[in-house]
């Protein structure tokens, strides 16, 4: 089987199942209410609402890439995610067999996953950022703040996010070559992206000289290629962090990593 049949098959694998959808809905929703309370903090600071007309302001500036960032910051669980099950699913359900019986060439099919994986990242990356986008900006309005849809930095900031969310989903398929147990390699992204690395990169906030550690973490590589988002404020800290393009690259090289280490383990061992 070509490279080309292979990612039609793995094409029809992924969107003839609920999997991909359920999994976007819940994106949007996720990303949506987080963009809105964001927006609605932030723009209540930035305009005085929140704390009264005698009452400290934050200033409006940087407001809207913040809130639109979000995106990535909190949704980039969602690609990771559907990169690992499009792996782990196919352990799962023996589905490999009769892939691998058609396509004895077990790369091929990988490369065929990685293909489809770029085009569902992108997908998430859309749905995210409209999400981000509409609620942020729709509250933003409220308190008369600027939602700068029409300045270049704004898009360049999406487009980044789109990049982001393709390179996540591949560093998911890299997860699910290495931990072919669909269960345990849901359980340790779950872990690993809500608890360990949050808790961590406040820590590296926190501690001098920690932060150039933490910046080479997956997401504050992720926050890096973005350029702004909550998280990385928080964390890293402007001084340490990456430049887009390295933060696009270590990302990247995350990926790349996790298959290497798939590719000689598990990847070609026997489906039992």
């Amino acid at each position: 089987m070509s490279l080309v049949a292979a990612t039609r098959s793995e094409y029809t694998k992924q969107f003839s199942t609920a999997g991909w959808w359920v999994l976007a809905i819940v994106l949007v929703a996720y990303v949506g209410f987080t963009a809105a309370a964001l927006a609605f903090v932030f723009g209540g600071l930035a305009s005085g609402e929140l704390t009264g007309a005698n009452g400290p302001a934050m200033s409006s500036a940087g407001v809207p890439p913040l809130v639109y960032s979000s995106a990535t910051a909190v949704g980039y669980v969602f690609p990771l995610l559907i990169g690992t099950l499009m792996v782990t699913t196919e352990f799962r359900h023996k589905t490999l067999t009769p892939t691998f019986l058609s396509t004895p060439r077990r790369g091929v099919v990988l490369v065929g996953k990685f293909v489809v994986g770029i085009v569902v990242g992108l997908l998430y990356g859309i749905l995210g950022s409209i999400a981000a986008v509409a609620a942020g900006a729709g509250v933003l309005s409220i308190f008369g703040i600027d939602a700068e849809l029409g300045s270049s930095d704004t898009w360049v900031l999406i487009g980044r996010m789109l990049l982001a969310f393709a390179l996540w989903a591949l560093v998911g398929i890299g997860v699910g070559t290495v931990v072919r147990n669909q269960v345990a390699a849901i359980v340790i992204v779950l872990a690993v992206t809500l608890f360990i690395e949050p808790i961590v990169r406040t820590v590296g906030g926190l501690v001098e000289g920690f932060g150039d550690v933490v910046k080479w973490f997956p997401s504050a590589a992720s926050d890096a290629l973005v350029g702004q988002t909550i998280f990385g404020t928080m964390g890293t800290g402007s001084n340490s962090a990456l430049e887009w393009w390295a933060g696009g690259l270590v990302l990247l090289g995350y990926a790349v990593v996790f298959l290497l280490i798939g590719l000689v383990t598990t990847w070609r061992r026997d489906i039992d």
